[in-house]
């Protein structure tokens, strides 16, 4: 067997899995167009009388808006602080900043639940469940490991003595920081920043223990919605989060593919 048929045997394989793991979730897609009034295939023919029932409720919107500022916001805090963390362990390269490191992925490793009980009880003392803040900030640590880790990988392809020779020149701190590293790690940044926005966007477990009845994301809508009746709306905002999780995911997948290019 030649090498070129059996990198054709493992692609094929590779999307076969893929497939498996993916198509399940578009089963949503045909449901959402049922013409039932209960989470079914279309009965005699497709309809798209629960789009206009979700186009035009006002709960369903709120929740968009609620799940799109929650996850900018923390998005952003997990940028800053998560290429600051990344750029501040490669510049001191020591076993320190290893464990630093390690230590930022963590909320990575740690089980959801465990996590969002812990943070439940920190919060009940600090006041801070049912705000908006305690969501924020939530999702800011749970989106670090993400930017840690691919502004790490965008570094690592970076030669040290660029950052010399800035210095050499006469750049401070923050200039060379400005001028040199961060636009050299760019592609990180943004790869990183995708990946924390998904996760704060399809978020549950967190806002439930910390939200309180205060605030419905996109996700809290439909586990409610679930649990108190099955409306085929549900269907169409999944089929919504689907479409838009695949476009971010495309942008990302773009951009690496540009940063490979280059």
């Amino acid at each position: 067997m030649n090498r070129h048929h059996a990198t054709g045997i493992v692609t094929a394989f590779a999307w076969m899995v893929l497939g498996f793991l993916a198509l399940p979730a578009f089963a949503v897609v045909p449901i959402s167009f049922t013409d039932t009034r209960y989470l079914a295939m279309p009965d005699e023919h497709w309809s798209l009388q629960h789009w206009r029932a979700f186009l035009s409720s006002g709960e369903w919107h709120d929740s968009i808006w609620q799940s799109l500022w929650i996850a900018s916001v923390s998005t952003l805090g997990a940028v800053v602080a998560g290429t600051l963390c990344a750029i501040g362990c490669w510049r001191v390269s020591s076993r320190w900043s290893e464990r630093v490191r390690t230590a930022m992925i963590l909320p990575m490793a740690v089980p959801t639940i465990v996590y969002a009980l812990g943070i439940y009880r920190l919060y009940v003392d600090l006041d801070l469940v049912g705000s908006a803040i305690g969501i924020v900030f939530a999702h800011t640590v749970t989106g670090l490991p993400y930017v840690v880790l691919t502004v790490s990988a965008s570094l690592a392809n970076i030669d040290p003595r660029l950052e010399q020779a800035a210095r050499g020149l006469g750049a401070s701190v923050w200039q060379t920081l400005r001028w040199v590293i961060v636009p050299n790690v760019v592609p990180g940044i943004l790869s990183g920043a995708i990946f924390a926005f998904i996760h704060s966007w399809d978020e549950l477990i967190v806002v439930i223990f910390i939200g309180g009845r205060a605030f419905f994301t996109l996700p809290r809508r439909m586990w409610d919605g679930i649990n108190d009746n099955l409306d085929p709306v549900i269907a169409v905002v999944a089929t919504g989060m689907i479409l838009f999780t695949l476009l971010v995911l495309s942008a990302e997948i773009a951009l690496r593919a540009r940063r490979s290019r280059s």
